[in-house]
């Protein structure tokens, strides 16, 4: 189970990772975030960081950046994070990136999922996904959602995970 964090803002530098050798090999990207405050964030986008819809982010984008809460971080100033999953945010559609339990509640238990049998479930390359999607890490595209805590949506699009 991975604990995601994010961090939203916008992106205002987008460079090639240097590696140990001193060279950049072209794979490896640092994407630097501010948020409204003044808060920066640099990611660092690998080939397995998922971007949803496989868009391409450019500097002056918004986007939210996830990553895992429990991994290591190097204590530097702007803190770093490996990004498992980045959004090019919509104000029309709304995303949450966390781990579902058993009843298909968040792990903050701010949403619980009701499935239809329009809900699309689907891998990260987009292929269907044909077991049942709780107690995993999910992308979940959701519309309108009750006020109650835990909120009740009935998703459009899940994707799932399979990091690791």
């Amino acid at each position: 189970m991975t604990k995601f964090y994010s961090f939203q803002g916008t992106v205002t530098m987008i460079t090639d990772l240097i590696g140990q050798n001193g060279e950049a090999d072209g794979c490896k990207k640092l994407i630097t975030v501010e948020n409204g405050t003044g808060a920066i964030v640099n990611f660092i986008i690998s080939p397995t960081t998922y971007f949803v819809d496989h868009v391409n982010v450019s500097i002056g984008d918004s986007v939210t950046g996830y990553y895992d809460g429990n991994a290591p971080t190097l204590l530097i100033y702007p803190p770093q994070y490996q990004a498992l999953v980045m959004v090019k945010d919509n104000p029309n559609q709304n995303i949450k990136v966390d781990y579902f339990n058993s009843q298909l509640e968040s792990s903050d238990g701010q949403l619980r999922l009701n499935l239809s049998p329009y809900t699309q479930i689907v891998l990260q390359n987009g292929q269907p996904f044909t077991r049942d999607p709780s107690n995993r890490d999910l992308i979940v595209f959701y519309g309108p959602s009750t006020k109650s805590i835990p909120a009740q949506t009935i998703p459009y699009r899940i994707i799932v995970l399979c990091l690791g």
